[in-house]
């Protein structure tokens, strides 16, 4: 499903380079819900965002379901993010002046599909990830756990292969986040999606199939 071969990002800064990520090779199988992990500066939300396609790499290779997505242009790089990624992040991006279903919808009317049968799907995703009632809500009449449940929705709208999420507990309380866990578990399991998930914290271990650790730009165990 994801594999890189070598895969290396320096940042230019002034004068000084920063070796954020040095030559990572690593395979992440079809439907595997993987901890990224390591400590702050590491290189595993870099990882994440080249992976993600969010970043390009200064070197190295990425294969994402048999296509090597290192050499696509840009616009087809975007294409390729709508409709076989999703991504859950730690500040939840949601859009303040959209309601719940609207931001949950953003992916689908991004690839241009029908009004009512986006609607329709979003309405079922609202279910899903237990927001009943709440479809017509805004931001600030939502906590930090529904709105990262949105979040989630969100990512799932086109149906991705993979989802990426980097920390999506990281402003959240300990009983939100075991909600937000359960509700990727469940996915996972149901649904069969690969899930690649940043985190910095041991008890979210047991939910992963396995861990990638990262330490100064390198993985260091699997």
């Amino acid at each position: 499903m994801i594999e890189t071969g070598d895969l290396t990002k320096t940042y230019i800064m002034g004068d000084v380079q920063v070796h954020a990520l040095k030559e990572v090779s690593v395979k992440i199988e079809p439907g595997e819900f993987v901890g990224v992990v390591g400590p702050s500066g590491s290189g595993k939300s870099t990882f994440l965002h080249l992976v993600g396609l969010l970043d390009s790499q200064t070197s190295g290779k990425i294969v994402i379901g048999g296509t090597d997505v290192s050499k696509m242009s840009v616009a087809t790089r975007s294409r390729f993010r709508l409709e076989k990624m999703g991504y859950v992040f730690q500040d939840y991006a949601i859009i303040e002046d959209l309601t719940v279903i609207e931001n949950i919808a953003i992916p689908a009317f991004g690839l241009g599909e029908e009004h009512d049968e986006v609607m329709d799907r979003a309405s079922r995703l609202v279910e899903e990830v237990g927001l009943s009632g709440r479809a017509d809500h805004l931001r600030r009449e939502l906590s930090g756990g529904q709105q990262q449940r949105v979040a989630i929705a969100r990512s799932l709208m086109n149906d991705p292969a993979i989802v990426f999420a980097d920390e999506p507990c990281a402003n959240l309380d300990t009983d939100s986040s075991k909600t937000v866990l359960d509700l990727f578990q469940r996915l996972n399991e149901e649904k069969g999606q690969t899930v690649v998930m940043v985190s910095h914290e041991p008890w979210h271990e047991k939910y992963f199939h396995r861990m990638i650790q990262f330490m100064d730009g390198r993985i260091i165990t699997e």
